[in-house]
């Protein structure tokens, strides 16, 4: 396959995976109570439907669906657990753009949550969306055998929690009041918790639906931290070069709050070689894993990461 038949089969991939995800989202974030629920409020539903639906690339279940498929795996297993990784990357973004956190008013180029709502409800969306994603996942609905949907249970809480994302988010926060700028170590370890975690779970994911081999799922590690590493740093670009139209939110947030980036540190030339650099250590990892050809569209996933403009 051609560069350009590469990129347009990962296109369609992509929007593929978007539309089963919205889909499916659509259904699990319906009116009716599931077993064990009593009601489901519906100014709180609309809300979680609101930050969830409609919206995103939903790169992260893409990651998921494809690492599942390198194995033969589709269909509800992987797409169930995409959409429990996608509700706690939704979540995420609700409570980010809170005025305590970000204090942002424009999120996938429409109001945020607090402000289409009100942040009491905001907050109590995100809560619903991050407890939702671990009652899909835990669900027999998601895979019949027990012990993988523990695995993936605790993969995701791991990847989401005090030494993921929400441990990244606070280094984040504490790195704008800090007395001295965090070096580029500490700015690489809170990226790789902040953003990376999640990026990464998705392709762990896949490698646990399919049953990967240790050289696989260490293969698909590597690949999957230098996807999220490079994923950061070309947000950390598109901050800087990037406009509000494009981009859907406010654009050079991150200097105006000295948050802590690449960009920051090694300028701009500098993120852009890193940047490129990653992509092609993401690449050579999925070589390491020994499946031909099939890694090719995740291969452009990387590509793709570092060339968007939004």
């Amino acid at each position: 396959m051609d560069a350009a038949a590469r990129a347009e089969e990962f296109r369609r991939r992509l929007d593929a995976a978007a539309e089963a995800t919205e889909s499916a989202l659509d259904a699990l974030l319906s009116p009716p109570a599931l077993p064990g629920e009593i009601v489901r409020p519906a100014r709180l539903l609309d809300a979680m439907r609101y930050s969830t639906l409609g919206g995103g690339k939903r790169l992260r279940p893409f990651l998921v669906i494809e690492s599942a498929r390198l194995f033969g795996v589709e269909g509800e297993s992987a797409i169930r657990t995409a959409c429990a990784l996608e509700m706690i990357h939704c979540y995420s973004l609700v409570h980010d753009d809170l005025p305590a956190m970000d204090d942002d008013d424009l999120r996938r180029g429409r109001p945020t949550a607090h402000k289409a709502f009100d942040e009491a409800t905001a907050i109590l969306s995100g809560d619903g969306l991050l407890t939702y994603a671990f009652d899909v996942v835990a669900d027999a609905a998601t895979h019949p055998d027990g012990n993988l949907r523990a695995a993936l249970v605790l993969a995701l809480a791991r990847a989401a929690g005090l030494g993921g994302m929400v441990g990244g988010q606070a280094l984040d926060l504490a790195a704008e009041t800090a007395a001295t700028p965090l070096t580029i170590e500490e700015t690489l370890q809170m990226q790789a918790m902040k953003t990376g975690a999640l990026l990464r779970f998705a392709v762990d994911a896949g490698g646990l639906l399919g049953g990967a081999t240790p050289q696989q799922t260490d293969a698909l590690r590597r690949y999957g931290k230098a996807l999220g590493a490079a994923f950061q740093v070309a947000d950390d670009i598109l901050d800087a070069e990037g406009d509000a139209a494009a981009l859907g939110k406010r654009a050079g947030k991150d200097s105006e709050r000295g948050k802590a980036t690449l960009v920051g540190l090694l300028g701009l030339d500098g993120a852009k070689a890193r940047c490129a650099a990653l992509v092609q250590e993401a690449t050579a990892a999925l070589i390491d894993a020994g499946l031909g050809e099939k890694t090719e569209i995740l291969a452009e996933a990387a590509r793709f990461v570092a060339a968007r403009r939004n």
